[in-house]
């Protein structure tokens, strides 16, 4: 009787953590990615703030104190500044396209110039009003999106602002009491200690790999194109320079996403210089610095297969926004080392695989 009472006793238990956990986590769901940022940036901090620490002779406190400062003062700050400029060449940028897109819409015939610039033009000439119709209202949906994010860019700077001040407010207590926390959840975890050490350090390497090597490449690779964009004679250089920065984490495209088609317009427009410029420039120099600078970056022991980095950073991006950069390379890396974690545990149980013939 006793021992059947204990057994309801932990499934009502059970049935209760889960519940309630999951009524907090719904709760609070608005701030979870500021905590998981805090948490991934006050690992990457915390050799910085243990020497803070030492100097200060141990006060924790006002070593947090101070190394939050440093950040908000050496990084968010000047990204601040950034993020203004790029802010005022978009809405430059959008000023200056909207009328031409408009134009388009109101009268799809201005574009024949462009088309008949096209190899083989003669060959889809028949299809011609087709084409002029499909790219109008392509024009048109682009000029739409351009307008609507122009709107919610007042909104997308308050929610970061307010993200950012709860992401410092939380770094200050993992920074201070962080060890205690971490303790307490691998505490929770059913899992063997050697297991635990191995899934923390795989985020931990991984993330802070990721990030370093997300941060030079991207500021690289834009500052790059952003300078050919300049010599090229496009407008909203450092706009178009911090978009490619951000793109050059997508795998196999990167950066091109952008230079292609500007490089195509020059092209149609006659401006070969710039051309040659963007060629040179963004897809010679540019484009292979992803290959060379990455894996001395990223180090072997957290290099992953190219399908898992593209998978991980496509799906991140769709799930988390632009955090999903950084995020989805990491559970990348988490399900790989979970499952080799499982095949580690259930080795005994799981057979051997022999040589796989190919079929002729």
């Amino acid at each position: 009787m006793q021992v059947k009472n204990t057994r309801i006793n932990k499934i009502v238990l059970l049935v209760l953590v889960l519940t309630i956990s999951a009524l907090f986590l719904t709760m609070v769901r608005q701030f979870l990615m500021a905590t998981f940022m805090a948490g991934l940036f006050s690992a990457m901090v915390t050799p910085i703030h243990r020497w803070i620490t030492l100097r200060l002779h141990g006060r924790e406190t006002l070593a947090s104190i101070l190394t939050i400062t440093g950040i908000v003062f050496l990084v968010l700050i000047p990204l601040g500044f950034l993020i203004g400029v790029v802010a005022a060449q978009a809405v430059h940028v959008g000023q200056s396209i909207t009328p031409w897109l408009e134009s388009f819409i109101k009268e799809p015939s201005t574009i024949t110039g462009y088309v008949e610039k096209i190899p083989y033009y003669e060959e889809i000439l028949p299809y011609r009003d087709m084409v002029l119709e499909k790219a109008g209202q392509a024009v048109g949906s682009i000029s739409n999106f351009l307008i609507d994010s122009l709107k919610s860019m007042t909104k997308m700077t308050v929610n970061a602002f307010f993200n950012v001040i709860i992401m410092l407010y939380v770094m200050f207590y993992f920074l201070t009491t962080g060890d205690v926390l971490l303790k307490k959840i691998l505490f929770y975890m059913p899992l063997a200690h050697h297991d635990e050490e191995r899934l923390l350090h795989r985020f931990t390497s991984v993330a802070g790999a990721t990030m370093k090597s997300t941060l030079i490449i991207g500021i690289l690779q834009g500052g790059l194109c952003g300078f050919a964009f300049y010599l090229a004679g496009i407008q909203g250089a450092v706009f178009w320079g911090s978009v490619m920065a951000v793109m050059s984490v997508v795998p196999a495209v990167g950066t091109a996403i952008i230079w292609g088609p500007a490089l195509l317009v020059l092209a149609l427009g006659g401006h070969f210089a710039g051309v040659v410029i963007l060629i040179i420039i963004c897809g010679a120099v540019a484009g292979n610095l992803d290959n060379i600078l990455r894996p001395r970056l990223v180090g072997k022991d957290t290099e992953m297969h190219d399908l898992f980095v593209l998978f991980g950073t496509l799906g991140g991006l769709t799930m988390f926004g632009i955090l999903g950069i950084i995020i989805g390379p990491i559970i990348s890396a988490l399900f790989i080392t979970i499952w080799e974690i499982y095949g580690d545990v259930f080795q005994e149980y799981l057979p051997e695989v022999g040589s796989i013939r190919k079929r002729p």
